[in-house]
């Protein structure tokens, strides 16, 4: 199981991603070229929104033309509200998955939660990159463009994530501090899910 732990904030409209990824603090901490991913994502859910009540999600991502399913899940006992339980691997059905995910750790309920079908989705661009700090901790900083699509009506997207990969996340929240005051960043409590399955 992976454990995911990650901060959201929303991007000032019309600020350029060369304006953050060249910022010295940005650029200093660098392990790498940044990526670019085309993605393409459905939500699921039951019909009685059985997962959405377990704050579950599911979801099928298209990263590059990739296909992706990955469930999260809240993890009991976690001393950071931020955490959950990520389970994901290669496949391009989520109810055909959803027995290998169980044998990776998701919850076992999803077998018998009922067929998920699709709810909402998100369309956007992604710029990724390694961040590595002083302490040896790593996290990936990204920059999401694009869409969210819900049943009614549609949103632009523009977040910036952190997520820790390696590590405490003590240097990774400091950073935080630094980007939010020199770019007026608002934290964005919601995920994109959340924010789409609302529209």
């Amino acid at each position: 199981m992976g454990t995911e732990l990650e901060w959201k904030y929303d991007l000032p409209e019309g600020l350029p991603d060369g304006d953050i990824l060249s910022w010295k603090p940005v650029r200093s901490r660098m392990a790498e070229t940044p990526r670019l991913y085309r993605m393409r994502t459905s939500y699921y859910d039951t019909p009685d929104r059985a997962l959405s009540a377990r704050r579950i999600t599911l979801r099928r991502r298209l990263e590059n033309n990739r296909s992706v399913i990955c469930a999260k899940a809240p993890l009991p006992g976690a001393a950071d509200p931020h955490a959950r339980g990520e389970w994901e691997l290669a496949d391009t059905d989520p109810a055909a998955a959803l027995p290998e995910l169980i044998r990776l750790g998701a919850p076992r309920e999803l077998a018998s939660l009922g067929q998920p079908v699709p709810v909402c989705g998100a369309e956007f661009v992604r710029t990724a990159v390694l961040l590595r700090f002083a302490d040896g901790s790593a996290a990936e900083l990204a920059l999401d463009h694009g869409t969210l699509f819900g049943a009614a009506r549609t949103l632009p997207l523009h977040v910036l994530e952190l997520e820790m990969k390696e590590g405490a996340p003590d240097a990774s929240l400091a950073f935080l501090e630094l980007l939010r005051g020199r770019f007026s960043l608002e934290p964005q409590p919601k995920s994109k899910y959340a924010r789409a399955k609302a529209l």
